[in-house]
């Protein structure tokens, strides 16, 4: 019995009920599932494997998928499988948007707007650091001999530098997302949802702004879009806020992909996207912009 059978099994609500299971294209971590039971859909995902050693804390996801839908932004958890660490999730009808369909006229806007909506919303069980989670995920590559971008042992005073200036003038901490790229958005012409809490957290709430910025390879009006949309006006501390972040937001998931490149059986190119990720997070240190960036968000 494969494991998507074995929970639908567990479900009592289901027993002598016509269940249909199609499996779903686009997780990076996990298997997806929308399960039909008499008609009614429901988003269904198995784990995948190896995930505990990714820094996943399922009770976290549990509890803080549960409050993003309190902030109306998330769709509702119908039943828990904790022995399973399953959620069955109300299954959303709309579009599972892309880079190219979130960088159309207005997107941005509409991106903050959740987003602001989710950071607005009850408070998350646990923080999320990138800056500490990135330590993590580099004391396992180190324990575990997984391959890592060149150069990236170089940086780590760079990143210590960018962690420094940015605790100059923090800002409180909101419940993030802290993942969202593109296909964590679903549009159903109405509003934005955001899905996927596996990494959500208590956190600043530029880190949120920039990594997603960074997921969709905005350009400077669209990051000062983003920034005017969430904070009232574009200041150069908050684009300088979101423009270092998205540097650890390539820091951080691009170590992730590393690590994904050797314990993951998705098929998807792991370690390109942690070469590509690298390369980017390394142009940004490197640019002539940087330096001005560490000042401004110490001012």
């Amino acid at each position: 019995m494969s494991a998507i059978e074995e929970v639908v099994e567990k479900i009592p609500n289901w027993k002598d009920k016509v269940v249909d299971v199609t499996p779903l294209s686009g997780g990076l971590t996990n298997s997806n599932f929308k399960v039909e039971v008499d008609g009614t859909p429901y988003f269904v995902r198995v784990l995948g494997a190896s995930t505990e050693l990714l820094a996943i804390d399922r009770n976290n996801e549990y509890h803080n998928t549960k409050a993003a839908a309190e902030a109306g932004v998330a769709p509702k958890i119908v039943f828990h499988l904790p022995e399973y660490n399953v959620m069955v999730i109300e299954f959303l009808n709309g579009q599972t948007m892309s880079k190219d369909s979130l960088n159309q006229p207005g997107m941005p806007t509409r991106m903050a707007q959740a987003i602001k909506r989710l950071n607005a919303g009850p408070r998350f069980l646990l923080d999320f650091n990138m800056f500490r989670l990135t330590e993590y995920y580099l004391s396992l590559c180190k324990e575990r001999n997984i391959k890592i971008p060149d150069g990236y042992l170089d940086r780590t005073v760079t990143v210590a530098q960018i962690e420094k200036a940015m605790s100059v003038n923090p800002l409180p901490t909101v419940p993030c997302n802290n993942d969202l790229l593109a296909e964590n958005y679903i549009d159903d012409g109405n509003q934005l949802w955001l899905i996927d809490y596996e990494y959500s957290g208590n956190n600043d709430p530029t880190f949120e702004l920039g990594n997603t910025c960074q997921e969709m390879q905005f350009n400077d009006a669209q990051i000062a879009e983003v920034c005017s949309a969430y904070f009232g006006e574009a200041t150069a501390d908050k684009i300088a806020r979101m423009k270092l972040n998205m540097i650890m937001s390539d820091v951080g998931w691009g170590l992730w992909a590393a690590i994904q490149a050797q314990i993951s059986t998705i098929d998807f190119d792991f370690w390109g996207w942690a070469i590509e990720r690298w390369g980017r997070a390394e142009e940004k240190m490197d640019s002539n912009e940087f330096e001005g960036w560490i000042g401004e968000v110490q001012t």
